[in-house]
């Protein structure tokens, strides 16, 4: 089977959950016997071959940056990667079988509706993540928040097969009129399967991701300091970098937790596994996850997690209160300090019960489950072309 993915990066030249799932996909079907083709920006130096195992390597775009200062998608690259995908498609359309493509940077999808009117390719489409028009104009105000929803809402209407990783985008996906088949993939940890296990906890919480406003990571400083009135040794590392990271460092001289919160921006991957193995817990404060696979992760080491509720925090789905971590109300310093506070007070009860929780969960949540369900439709509809 000819099939074309599309995507405006490529893992490892930007690191990120889609990243990998595309390359992920990719893998496995070029394995599995398949031509496949992917189609995305340049992040590579000229002389660098971006093929991998198997793979077709295409380039619709030059190298361009992603993202403001702020840590918001710039406009321009998804412009030139919608009409990009528009002039391969409509070129070499006629040659593939199906297009999957992710929803955003929704320019591309558009792209390729157009072009499957006049080459008849399967469309798949990845809605990662799906935005109401609020959350829209709080990204981006009244008239940009409009245009936003209004180009994703155009989006929808394009005939497709729809895949979410949660129950929530699923549940959006229905609310803004979405009226084709949706499957919910929610299968992304890509680590060993061996049982969890859980292990002694040494007083420290940890967070680690990019910090972008979305994950709220300053939140953790303050939320830090109020939970050491009842627990003095307490302490917190945040790792990652992005263009909150100043805010965190300004949280931690704010706040006089110099020494006690570090945030030593992106290290090492063995080192954030080491503090994942000894943390009290992994807290992540984010008010919108599409997903929150570090959920998973730390649940394989017998870690509980801290999150948010919050109505785009998908991550509140894969935490059960009192199973494998809590949902704090808020990221109010005083909700999340009462949440780590519950996660000490429960001690090894707890991190038995969360690596009990993964052990009952790993093969749903597998990413080579959701693999595997994808080449079974993929199979389907190459047996019935």
């Amino acid at each position: 089977m000819r099939i074309c993915l599309l995507y405006d990066c490529l893992y490892p030249h930007t690191i990120g959950g889609a990243e990998r799932w595309y390359r992920d996909i990719g893998a496995r079907l070029a394995a599995e016997g398949h031509d496949v083709t992917y189609v995305t920006l340049r992040q590579w130096d000229k002389d660098v071959n971006p093929d991998f195992a198997g793979v077709r390597v295409v380039t619709a775009g030059p190298r361009l940056e992603l993202y403001a200062e702020a840590g918001r998608r710039r406009i321009a690259p998804p412009l030139v990667f919608g009409l990009g995908t528009l002039w391969h498609l409509l070129r070499h359309g006629r040659g593939y079988d199906v297009v999957h493509t992710a929803s955003f940077p929704y320019f591309s999808l558009l792209a390729a509706g157009l072009a499957r009117r006049v080459h008849g390719f399967r469309l798949l489409v990845d809605w990662h993540e799906l935005w109401t028009r609020a959350y829209w104009e709080r990204y981006l105000g009244r008239i940009g928040g409009w245009v936003g929803w209004t180009v994703q809402h155009l989006c929808l209407r394009v005939p497709q097969r729809a895949f979410t990783p949660s129950r929530l985008q699923a549940e959006r996906l229905r609310e803004e009129g979405f009226r084709g088949q949706v499957t919910v993939l929610d299968g992304r940890y890509e680590g060993t399967l061996d049982p969890a296990q859980a292990r002694p906890a040494d007083p420290f919480v940890v967070f680690a991701g990019r910090l972008i406003p979305e994950k709220q990571a300053p939140a953790i400083v303050p939320a830090v300091k109020a939970a050491r009135e009842r627990l003095p040794d307490l302490r917190g590392v945040i790792f990652g970098d992005g263009p909150d990271r100043a805010a965190v460092l300004a949280a931690i001289a704010e706040h006089g937790m110099e020494g006690v919160v570090e945030a030593p921006g992106f290290v090492d991957r063995s080192r954030v596994e080491d503090a994942l193995d000894r943390a009290l817990c992994m807290v992540l404060p984010s008010r919108r996850e599409g997903y929150g696979l570090v959920v998973v992760e730390a649940a394989h080491r017998g870690l509980p997690s801290v999150v948010v509720r919050d109505p785009d925090n998908a991550a509140a789905e894969l935490v059960h209160d009192g199973e494998n971590g809590f949902v704090a109300e808020s990221a109010s310093p005083e909700d999340l300090a009462d949440a780590i506070l519950r996660v000490h007070s429960d001690g090894d009860p707890l991190r038995e019960r969360t690596a009990a929780w993964f052990n009952h969960n790993a093969a749903r949540l597998s990413l080579r489950r959701s693999l595997d369900r994808l080449a079974e439709l993929y199979a389907g509809r190459s047996a019935r072309s």
